[in-house]
């Protein structure tokens, strides 16, 4: 007798908030990434970090069983393995819609939002007691847009208060006399690309020399520069601000659909690329928590788990919808997953100076757009901030969780930076200008200290004279927000860098 059936614990989700538009054809083909629960073993601390080459070995004697389960699972239902990558916890299934739905016990429909169509399902995924309950997550079914970039363009660049070029902005921070020589920079994107022409005249503009760039493809993803989602804005922005902060760093650009396969495949790759070995790893692409299933939010911390373990530094964008994160439903929300406590969220400020003279910095809110931050609904307080004072949440003040950001740097686009994108000069800012601007800088400190530096957040919240603190602004939309003050606040973190002091912190 068969093995009973049992829902695989976090896949339910809800029914997109699109239009349906039919049934998928059965004989359509599609791949899905199925996560294997495992530890990582002793976790990592006190500067030691897991070697990527005898952390795959190890877990490919441990996975072992489970592995020969779902291998067996796939071939009784006429699916294929297209890839096993134990290292990951990763395995990944080929086969037709029609036997994926009989394998994971649900229906997938077709489904159209702003011009793009996707699949999409509904309620929970099954599969038999015994492999059930090896899975972490099943992604790849259900292909609905997950992230937003975090970037926003100023219509008019004449209009800008004051604007820069990146590696202004890492003078104006006072970043160390480094250039990130023997460092690699992990950029993920969910769309766009980059052209040769942009990265040449941008850096020209920068009087640098273009950094090395590899595209590296991922599930699908591909750097595919000229489309008409303006992603390209976001890939362009990420280079050369981390570039134009590190610019002897070499940059791995991971490009994935935008998908929550898509999303965690590309981390879960960055973290353990043997070729690259990046240290330091930058996310300009999130959404609200509330629109995250619980078992992509476990794959993806699993993920991020492993990128600290492995001691890779990770920085992801707050934000730019303020403190609803752009959820119209009358509350605050906070971005995922820059609130993940393995993550150092990015948010963002207004700033205006010249040379190294910083003559203004205050929270970035303006022309309805603003940093995000807040408390976490998904994570609790981590130690590193038990010791500060996080503001009651504004969803109730008997909630307490992780608070966001944890840092920040410019962002407004009024006082943004200047870029090559598809050609053309524009002033771009967001919090996915903080990310890389904060990624750039601690590729600047890895080489300095011959060493990586993994997670800092304890060694940051320990220091906070290290930082421009912000105390003037707020991230209030519609009435929900929260206000800068002394010491961390939810708009800013700890503040924006002194790049130099917080250098000297990881030396």
């Amino acid at each position: 007798m068969a093995d009973p059936r049992i829902p695989i614990p976090g896949s339910e989700r809800a029914a997109p908030a699109a239009e349906r538009s039919g049934a998928c054809d059965p004989q359509e083909r599609a791949e899905v990434s199925v996560y294997l629960k495992c530890a990582s073993g002793p976790p990592a601390g006190g500067g030691v970090f897991h070697d990527r080459e005898t952390l795959h070995a190890s877990r490919a004697q441990t996975l072992e069983a489970a592995i020969k389960r779902l291998t067996a699972f796939a071939e009784a239902h006429g699916l294929s393995i297209s890839e096993r990558d134990p290292g990951r916890r990763l395995v990944k299934l080929q086969g037709t819609v029609e036997k994926l739905q009989s394998a994971f016990g649900t229906q997938l429909h077709h489904y159209t939002q702003d011009g793009r169509s996707f699949r999409g399902r509904s309620g929970h995924l099954t599969a038999p007691a015994d492999v059930a309950g090896d899975i972490e997550a099943v992604l790849g079914l259900d292909q609905r847009p997950i992230a937003t970039p975090k970037n926003r363009r100023l219509a008019d660049p004449d209009a800008a208060a004051a604007s820069y070029l990146p590696n202004q902005v890492a003078k104006l921070y006072g970043f160390p006399d480094a250039t990130g020589q023997g460092q690699c920079v992990a950029l993920i994107e969910l769309g766009g690309g980059f052209t040769d022409s942009d990265t040449q005249a941008a850096f020209k503009a920068m009087g640098l020399t273009p950094p090395k760039l590899t595209a590296i493809p991922v599930s699908g993803g591909s750097n595919a520069p000229g489309g008409t989602d303006g992603a390209d804005g976001e890939v362009a922005l990420d280079i050369q601000v981390a570039g134009g902060a590190a610019p002897d760093a070499a940059y791995a650009v991971y490009f994935a659909p935008n998908t929550d396969q898509g999303f965690v495949d590309a981390i879960s790759q960055a973290a353990h690329d043997t070729t690259n070995k990046p240290s330091v790893m930058s996310i300009s692409w999130g959404s609200a928590e509330s629109l995250w299933t619980q078992q992509s939010v476990t794959a993806m911390t699993s993920a991020l788990q492993d990128a600290a373990d492995l001691g890779v530094s990770v920085f992801a964008a707050s934000g730019d919808n303020l403190a609803t994160d752009g959820v119209d439903d009358g509350k605050a929300h906070v971005d995922f997953p820059a609130s993940s406590p393995l993550v150092v969220g990015c948010g963002g400020v207004r700033l205006e100076g010249s040379g190294t003279t910083i003559s203004s910095e205050t929270v970035w809110n303006s022309e309805g757009g603003g940093t995000g931050g807040g408390i976490s609904d998904l994570f609790p307080v981590p130690a590193y901030q038990t010791d500060i004072a996080l503001p009651a949440s504004a969803n109730g003040a008997s909630h307490r969780g992780r608070g966001v950001p944890d840092v920040a740097a410019d962002a407004d686009p009024e006082t943004g930076y200047r870029v090559i994108v598809d050609g053309q000069a524009q002033v771009v800012g967001g919090t996915s200008a903080a990310a890389p601007l904060w990624a750039g800088l601690f590729a600047l400190i890895n080489q300095q200290a011959g060493k990586l530096s993994g997670q800092p957040h304890a060694t940051l919240y320990a220091n906070p004279s290290a930082f421009r603190d912000i105390t003037s602004g707020n991230n209030t939309s519609d009435g929900i927000g929260y206000s800068a003050a002394k010491g961390w606040d939810a708009c800013t973190g700890l503040g924006a860098p002194n790049g130099t002091a917080v250098a000297k912190l990881f030396g």
